[in-house]
């Protein structure tokens, strides 16, 4: 049930998208291979700037081009991966008015009497859900929590932080002691998952800020240091929309674009991959969502150490954004699909582009690989934020839902690293499938039956 809105869109003051550049001359700079401007990115995904809604011609014509930008660039492979989410807490305090994954720290407060679903985990719990995962075949984690007020980098941030006045006001930092369950530090947590030669990707920019809080340390330190206890790689996530005044309404309490960045660089600086990603389909405009893209190959050209690009179409049925009435709903098929081929276009110095059944669903995830992605995710068996959010197509694909989709658009299906360095075409004849670049992955199908199309649980899937 909605409440009366706090925000009117009508507020915002964003400009309408204009450009000084026509559709045309945009799509014929992509047609010859020259670098797009922001104002070229702009009126593809418009399909122009000077008419309401998305033309379906114009669309058509940047899909095909885009899926062409595709085949030459990493040819007719879709690469997947066996992965696993492990979500270490969902107490967080930030506030962001697009995320419903969280819950009130002070509710996970020892002798709270607040009633939530939430949870926290210690490191022994997450060091047992890993080694299970392993057993399966899982050769990728991927953890990204909430900003729980007692989780600090390490035992001197723990000094460092309860030494300021009123910690809990001045730095959200609130002692261990005082909730149920203590989350450990971040490094302790990085250490317990980091086992049997799992690759672990973790430690997004929000969650690097809140690791160095109430410090002058840099985010190369941070990243060096959880690097040291078995972090692989950080992902971009924590984007949203990398333009201040979009973030000034969706997530206010969260990091400037340009912290997102610094702690990128930080990350890569530690000699770690990371990747990049866009939550669009809220409140933002086309014009944003190419400055965004700009902010994205700028920081690449720099950096070279974004892996990926992955679109996050926005969920909105749960999200404070959608109750409060500042939004009436999410991106359009049309519009997930001008994002995934204008990434294409753009990014010519990012080589991939996730399509992402988790947000879209198999059978538009599948169009989405024609539109100019060459990624579909991965096995994922737990997946908690895009659920909590209003998500319906459930939590695990099995390889024999990837061998199947993926052959059925004439396509090769290919396992591979999380870094993309290593890969293992998959013959479709030779089934039943399973991961075996995983230290203890030998083929077996990780667990039996997948989610089928757009939806469905698995008989085993944890979370």
């Amino acid at each position: 049930m909605r409440t009366e809105p706090d925000l009117d869109p009508a507020d915002f003051g964003f400009r309408e998208p204009s450009t000084d550049q026509s559709f045309e001359n945009a799509l014929a700079k992509a047609r010859d291979g020259v670098r797009l401007t922001v104002d070229d990115a702009t009126e593809l995904l418009a399909t122009g700037t000077d008419t309401e809604g998305i033309d379906p011609v114009r669309k058509e014509a940047v899909l095909e081009l885009a899926d062409r930008r595709r085949a030459e660039r990493v040819g007719e492979a879709v690469t997947f991966v066996a992965n696993l989410n492990n979500n270490v807490t969902t107490a967080c305090n930030t506030g962001c008015l697009f995320c419903n994954f969280k819950d009130s720290a002070h509710a996970f407060e020892a002798g709270s009497d607040a009633d939530h679903a939430g949870f926290t985990k210690t490191p022994r719990e997450s060091r047992a859900i890993v080694e299970d995962a392993l057993d399966m075949g899982v050769y990728e984690v991927c953890s990204v929590s909430g900003l729980h007020p007692a989780f600090a980098l390490n035992d001197e941030h723990h000094e460092i932080l309860a030494a300021h006045d009123d910690p809990a006001k001045t730095v959200n930092y609130v002692p261990p002691s005082q909730y149920t369950t203590d989350p450990g530090t971040y490094r302790e947590q990085i250490a317990a998952m980091s086992v049997g030669g799992v690759h672990l990707h973790s430690m997004t920019p929000e969650e690097a800020y809140h690791a160095r809080r109430g410090t002058e340390w840099s985010y190369e330190r941070v990243y060096r240091e959880l690097a040291d206890a078995g972090l692989d790689s950080a992902p971009g996530t924590a984007a949203e929309i990398l333009v201040d005044e979009v973030r000034d309404v969706i997530c206010p309490g969260k990091i400037r674009t340009d912290g997102w960045v610094e702690a990128i660089e930080g990350a890569v600086a530690a000699g770690l991959d990371v990747t990049s990603t866009m939550m669009y389909g809220h409140v933002e405009t086309v014009a944003h969502r190419a400055e965004h893209l700009g902010v994205i190959r700028d920081l690449q050209d720099r950096t070279g150490g974004i892996t990926e690009f992955v679109p996050l179409s926005f969920v909105h049925e749960q999200t404070p954004l959608y109750r409060q009435g500042v939004v009436d709903g999410g991106a359009s098929r049309a519009e997930d699909e001008l994002v995934v081929a204008v990434a294409r276009l753009f990014l010519d110095n990012v080589e991939h582009v996730q399509a992402s059944w988790v947000k879209s669903g198999d059978a538009h995830g599948l169009k989405l690989l024609t539109c100019g992605a060459d990624d579909f995710m991965g096995t994922i068996l737990s997946e908690e934020i895009t659920k909590r959010a209003g998500g319906a197509y459930g939590e695990y694909r099995s390889f024999d839902d990837y061998v199947e989709m993926i052959t059925a658009i004439g396509r090769v299906p290919v396992e591979r690293s999380t870094d993309y360095r290593t890969r293992r075409r998959i013959d479709p004849a030779d089934g039943p499938h399973g991961p075996r670049l995983g230290p203890r992955a030998d083929g077996t199908p990780m667990l039996q039956g997948g989610a089928g199309d757009d939806g469905g649980s698995p008989a085993s899937a944890d979370d």
